[in-house]
């Protein structure tokens, strides 16, 4: 595949899985299912967009539909943040009202730094969402919401603390270190403070996250009580793929692109990743 490469492929897989999990569950993949119960039309509205988004993932994969399919892929999850934010307004002190916005926009910047690539890549005129403050914004906007995350393991320490496998000693010191990593990498990439090796090794922790405590839960008996209901299972492993591949979009934006080049002086045949 040509452009970004593994970032590509991997955020084409997770935003398919997301709309084939909204088609067998029948809801949507933000969260704060509540809020979203009040809205007309709503399962048009459910099966429409993971079609939408289904058919957009697959036109990731295709060079010559690949920038209409990450801008569709960034405005599903645009919507998803929107949707998020009364939830925000009635508890701006709550965690778990801020987890599914953050959720959304993640994504979100991911799909926003994909598209400036692609878009560098492809020799197109500049405009000003790929420019380098740009992409800089949307960096910073990931390492944000790495930051929510690493604060959010040490509000529910000892939730994290039962995922972390058995075999790992010092379960909660686990839930701790791994909050601090999540924390220390976004204000790197905030920062700007070795932000490419931050964000690979943000990456990687969001990968080994799904590796070693989502996918070994559907073979766990007794099933663990953080892996159940069985939608819950799927949706959480699903969100921890495109989470993941988001971070190595991050990752290869700031191997890439570092700001020493404006749009316009990427050439045409730049180096494929």
């Amino acid at each position: 595949m040509r452009s970004a490469g593994l970032g590509q492929g991997l955020f084409a897989i997770a935003s398919a899985s997301l709309a084939i999990w909204s088609l067998i569950y029948g809801d949507f993949g933000w969260g704060a299912q509540s809020l979203h119960a009040r809205i007309p039309w709503r399962e048009t509205w459910v099966y429409g967009s993971a079609l939408i988004l289904l058919a957009a993932s697959a036109g990731l994969c295709i060079p010559r539909t690949a920038l209409p399919s990450v801008l569709t892929i960034g405005a599903y999850q645009a919507v998803g943040a929107a949707i998020s934010g009364p939830q925000i307004f009635s508890a701006p002190l709550s965690i778990e009202a801020w987890y599914p916005f953050c959720e959304a926009m993640t994504p979100l910047a991911g799909a926003w730094l994909l598209y400036a690539m692609l878009r560098r890549q492809s020799g197109g005129p500049g405009i000003p969402i790929v420019s380098d403050g740009a992409m800089r914004a949307a960096q910073v906007l990931f390492g944000l919401t790495c930051v929510f995350y690493g604060w959010s393991h040490f509000v529910y320490a000892d939730y994290t603390a039962s995922m972390v496998p058995t075999w790992l000693p010092g379960r909660l010191g686990f839930a701790y270190f791994t909050g601090l990593g999540h924390v220390a990498a976004g204000l790197a990439i905030v920062a700007g403070i070795l932000p490419r090796l931050a964000a690979t090794l943000e990456a990687l922790m969001m990968s080994m996250f799904g590796l070693l405590v989502w996918i070994p839960s559907f073979f766990a008996q007794p099933r663990p009580i953080w892996a159940t209901p069985r939608e819950n299972q799927w949706s959480e492993l699903v969100v921890t793929l495109v989470l993941a591949g988001s971070a190595w979009i991050v990752a290869i934006s700031l191997a890439k692109f570092s700001g020493k080049a404006g749009p316009s002086q990427v050439p045409r045949a730049a180096p494929r990743h």
